[in-house]
């Protein structure tokens, strides 16, 4: 896992103060992505982070001015902080994980001391594999429905030509 803080910007509201949105990009076994947090979103994971876990130092909560300097200053903390806590841990917290926009499979019970349900979503970290793995949220190879009176061309010809490519349509 890589996790880089490549800029930021700032958010200007009429109800509040302005506040700084920090831009994170993860790189998860050749996939990348990204996610906007605050610093007070950072500053909650790391309280969370240290009741569990060994963390580095975290920027500063408090900052005199806003100026493009400090908050440059601010995001290569950010990104050192992030990098410091992939590097220094070898299993991940799922609270970490979850702040990453990170999908995860909890560590797997043995079979003799599974129970219920809970025990697979509980904080305890999870091991991160080697092994990519691909999650779908729906078949993405499932057939229309008998009752679907317009066929699925593309589908079809996927099929076709995957499993019977010595085959010609006349």
């Amino acid at each position: 896992m890589e996790v880089y803080i490549p800029s930021f910007r700032y958010e200007d509201s009429d109800m509040e103060r302005g506040y700084t949105v920090f831009r994170i990009e993860v790189l998860v076994n050749g996939r990348r992505h990204f996610v906007e947090k605050r610093y007070s979103e950072f500053h909650a994971l790391h309280k969370k982070l240290k009741k569990s876990i060994k963390t580095p130092e975290i920027p500063s909560k408090h900052v005199r001015n806003w100026v493009p300097k400090v908050l440059e200053q601010r995001r290569q903390g950010l990104e050192a902080y992030l990098q410091a806590v992939i590097f220094e841990n070898e299993e991940l917290p799922k609270i970490f994980l979850d702040f990453l926009n990170v999908r995860h499979l909890p560590s797997l019970p043995k079979a003799e001391s599974c129970g219920s349900i809970d025990d697979l979503e509980s904080d305890e970290p999870s091991k991160l594999s080697h092994q990519p793995v691909l999650l779908f949220l729906r078949d993405p190879y499932i057939l229309p429905a008998a009752n679907d009176n317009a066929a699925n061309v593309v589908i079809e010809g996927v099929l076709h030509g995957l499993f019977y490519p010595h085959l010609q349509t006349s």
